[in-house]
């Protein structure tokens, strides 16, 4: 293994940072092969037992993964500057869309492409649903706890954090304790409580004077995103339902369209999906006051997002080991993964029916509490352009940049017709 100096560390992390595009699995090799196959930096049982450490967190493991890297080579420097760069060139494209949509979004052909955009996500979203499914549903429990998970979000509408939060009791609850000793660490010793206090800084010092001294919108921006830093297990879709929720029907900060919009767009660019919270801060702001509030609740979003998972990584890198074999720990957090199934689900009809139909409405019946479609209003178009996404994606595994393009490409054609 070789330890390169900062400057290499930093080149490195920026070119991984503008090539980190299709997703976290796709990320995640991307690392592995500059990381471990070229550069020889870190082994692969080290870079493993990471990987399920991160994959044990909220937030997303890519760039908590891209973080442990720098903080495994250089410490709480390093682990900045890589974490960093994995999600800085993603966050100027996205910032970049964003002001360019909030500007342009209401002309009649840029309405059109997003509208195909919109079909295709709902084909993103169910592919994602199927390739979590097979990952994380090993047996009759899972599936069970998949579907209650799905009942009690989309029908019951109970809360996300409340879903989570009963998910991961039952699997700290049904696992056996054990009584052997994990195995000690093999990475060199660092200074956690170092590391963790400045990233704990970085995270609630800009929280706490955005909240005593910038303007309302700001603040809710910020404690928000902070909230939703600490819930995002599962990956960014898992959380994306309970956001678009809070952000469209409860806050009113943007409609359903612009929130499936901002995820065609964060699924276009560099970066992990999570930076459609960036999208979303831009359009809060900006709906409370034109471009420069847009630019301070993007950088906000952004900041609130992946702020934690630096504290996260610094916090507990030097004990992954013990926590990864922890089984009680371990129960829990494949329960959450387990229920994040129904979730994304849920996400994936509630997504469906705002998108096919012109209208849907809230069906309250008791404890029911569910979207309702009105089946006259279905917009044929959009139908016809979700089935063919979910067919060059599902069956004939096209790239996803195709499909969205020639989605939104048929979507001006047909409408302009």
């Amino acid at each position: 293994m070789t330890t390169p100096g900062l400057p290499e560390l930093t080149r490195t992390f920026a070119r991984i940072g503008c090539l980190s595009f299709g997703g976290p699995a796709a990320q995640i090799a991307l690392m592995h092969r500059v990381v471990l196959d070229e550069k020889k930096w870190v082994s692969e049982q080290e870079y493993l037992r990471a990987l399920s450490f991160c994959m044990l967190l909220p937030g997303p493991e890519a760039m908590q993964l891209a973080t442990w890297i720098g903080w495994r080579l250089h410490g709480g420097l390093g682990g900045l500057i890589a974490g960093g760069l994995f999600v800085l060139p993603g966050a100027l494209v996205v910032l970049a869309l964003s002001a360019l949509y909030a500007g342009f979004g209401t002309v009649p052909a840029v309405a059109a492409l997003f509208a195909g955009v919109q079909a295709a996500v709902i084909a993103i979203v169910i592919e994602a649903l199927i390739r979590l499914s097979r990952r994380a549903l090993r047996g009759r429990a899972d599936l069970l706890l998949a579907l209650a998970a799905f009942l009690g979000l989309f029908v019951l509408a109970l809360p996300f954090p409340v879903i989570l939060i009963a998910a991961g009791l039952w699997g700290f609850l049904r696992s056996a304790p054990t009584t052997a000793a994990p195995p000690v660490d093999t990475a060199p010793p660092r200074h956690p409580t170092t590391a963790a206090g400045l990233a704990l800084a970085l995270w609630l010092v800009p929280l706490a004077l955005v909240w005593a001294f910038a303007p309302d919108r700001l603040a809710e921006i910020a404690l928000y995103f902070s909230k939703l830093a600490l819930l995002t297990f599962g990956g960014a879709y898992a959380v994306l339902a309970w956001m678009a929720q809070e952000v469209v029907e409860v806050r009113g900060w943007l409609t359903l369209p612009q929130m499936m919009d901002g995820l065609g767009l964060a699924e276009t660019t560099p970066g992990p999906l999570i930076l459609v919270t960036e999208f979303v801060g831009y359009m809060a702001g900006h709906g409370a006051g034109g471009w420069a509030m847009g630019l301070a609740g993007a950088a906000i979003a952004v900041w609130m997002t992946f702020a934690p998972s630096f504290l996260f990584i610094f916090a507990g890198a030097p004990f992954i080991e013990r926590l990864t074999r922890m089984p009680r720990l371990s129960g829990a957090l494949a329960a959450i993964t387990a229920a994040v199934v129904g979730v994304i689900a849920s996400l994936s009809l509630w997504f469906a029916l705002h998108v096919l139909f012109g209208s849907v409405q809230r069906l309250t019946l008791g404890p029911v509490n569910m979207p309702w479609p009105d089946l006259a209003t279905l917009q044929p178009l959009s139908l016809g352009l979700a089935l063919l996404a979910g067919w060059l994606l599902l069956r004939q595994h096209w790239p996803l940049l195709a499909v969205l393009g020639l989605s939104a490409l048929l979507s001006i054609i047909l409408r302009a017709i």
